[in-house]
C-alpha cells in the first residue's frame, strides 16, 4: 500500500489543533450536593469549595451545585458517592454513621464544652484517623465542616428542664446514638430524612425536630414552630466528601488542591456558624418564635445513664479522650 505523505503545512495544522482543544478537553464540573438551601452554612462551605478549586486549577475544574437535596436525602447521596453518579458531597454525621461507623462518636450528647473544645478535637489526630475510616467504606472523606451545637424547637410546649421534654414526639436523624439518648429522657423519637420534615412539622405527624441554629434560620423553621430550646445537646459535623470515582485518576497536585478547597469549604461554614450563633437567636425572635434557655446541666445529668452503651460501642478510652481533650 502507498504511504500518503501529509503536506507538512496540514501536519501542523493538525497538531497545533489537538494542542488548541487540550485544555477545553482537560475541563471537568463536579457535581455537589447537601441538603439545605444555598444560603444555608452547606451553602457558604459549597461556594467556597467551588471558588477555591477553579482559581487554583485556571478553571480547569468547576463546581455545579445542587441544593435542597435536589440529588436525594443524604443516604441517597453517599450512595450516589460510592457509585460514582454523584462526584462531590457535603453531608452530616448522621448520616454517615451508617456507612463510617465509627463517626458516630461524635454524635455522643453532651460529649462537647463548647465549639473551640469540638473543632480543636476535629483538627487533632482524632479527628484525622476519624477522616481516614472513611477509606475502608469506599468513600474518600477530605474535611470536616461544621453545622453547630444542635437545639430542639417543637410546638407543644417551652422546654426548660428534662421533664418538660418527655413524651414530645420528636424527629431525630436516622442515628442511633441520637435516638438511644432522647428515648431515655422520654422522648418519642421519630427517625425521618430531613426532606420529609416540613410536611410531617406541617401535618403536625411530629411536634418538633432538633437541628442547629445555621439550620433552623436556613431552613425557615421559624414560620413552622412556635419554641426554640438553646438545649446545645449534641455537636453536630459536617464531612466535605468525594467520589473514589473522581478521586482515583486525579493526580497527586489535584488531590491536594481538591484537600485544600474543602479545607476552605470547612472555613466558610465555621464562619457561617460562628455569626448565626450571635444572630440567630435574635432572627427567630424576631419572627415570632419564644426562645428559652434550659437547665444544661440536668439534661446532662439525665443522659448520663446512657454513656455505658456509648463506651461499649466506641470504646471508653476514645469517649474520654475527646471529652477531656484540651
Amino acid at each position: 500500500m502507498k504511504k500518503v505523505r501529509l503536506p507538512s503545512w496540514l501536519l501542523a495544522a493538525a497538531v497545533a489543533g489537538v494542542m488548541s482543544a487540550a485544555p477545553a478537553m482537560a475541563q471537568t464540573s463536579l457535581k455537589m450536593a447537601y441538603a439545605l438551601s444555598a444560603n444555608s452554612h452547606y451553602g457558604a462551605g459549597g461556594e467556597a469549595f467551588a471558588k477555591s478549586i477553579e482559581a487554583s486549577t485556571d478553571g480547569r475544574i468547576k463546581v455545579q451545585q445542587f441544593a435542597n437535596s435536589a440529588l436525594g436525602g443524604e443516604r441517597e447521596v453517599i450512595e450516589g458517592l460510592q457509585l460514582g453518579t454523584i462526584d462531590l458531597a457535603i453531608v452530616s454525621t448522621g448520616a454517615t454513621l451508617n456507612f463510617v461507623p465509627k463517626t458516630g462518636v461524635f454524635d455522643i450528647p453532651f460529649l462537647f464544652r463548647d465549639l473551640p473544645h469540638a473543632r480543636s478535637v476535629l483538627d487533632s489526630k482524632i479527628g484525622q484517623d476519624l477522616l481516614g475510616e472513611f477509606n475502608k467504606r469506599g468513600l474518600v472523606a477530605l474535611a470536616w465542616g461544621e453545622q453547630g451545637f444542635r437545639h430542639l424547637t417543637n410546638n407543644t410546649r417551652a422546654v426548660k428542664t428534662p421533664e418538660d421534654i418527655k413524651g414530645l414526639k420528636i424527629r431525630t436523624t436516622e442515628n442511633p446514638i441520637h435516638i438511644a439518648a432522647f428515648r431515655h429522657l422520654g422522648v418519642l423519637a421519630t427517625p425521618m430524612a430531613w426532606p420529609e420534615v416540613s410536611t410531617a412539622l406541617q401535618q403536625g405527624t411530629i411536634d418538633g425536630q432538633e437541628n442547629p441554629l445555621s439550620v433552623i434560620v436556613s431552613a425557615k423553621l421559624p414560620q413552622l414552630q412556635k419554641y426554640l430550646s438553646l438545649t446545645s445537646h449534641v455537636y453536630a459535623p459536617a464531612v466535605v466528601m468525594v467520589s473514589p470515582s473522581v478521586w482515583g485518576p486525579l493526580s497527586d497536585e489535584d488531590k491536594e488542591k481538591l484537600k485544600t478547597a474543602a479545607l476552605d469549604g470547612a472555613k466558610a461554614m465555621r464562619a457561617f456558624v460562628d455569626n448565626v450563633e450571635v444572630s440567630g437567636v435574635e432572627e427567630v425572635k424576631s419572627q415570632g418564635m419564644q426562645v428559652d434557655e434550659v437547665d444544661y446541666a440536668a439534661f446532662a445529668k439525665a443522659v448520663e445513664p446512657v454513656y455505658p452503651q456509648y463506651y461499649k460501642q466506641f470504646g471508653q478510652e476514645l469517649v474520654d479522650s475527646i471529652r477531656n481533650f484540651q
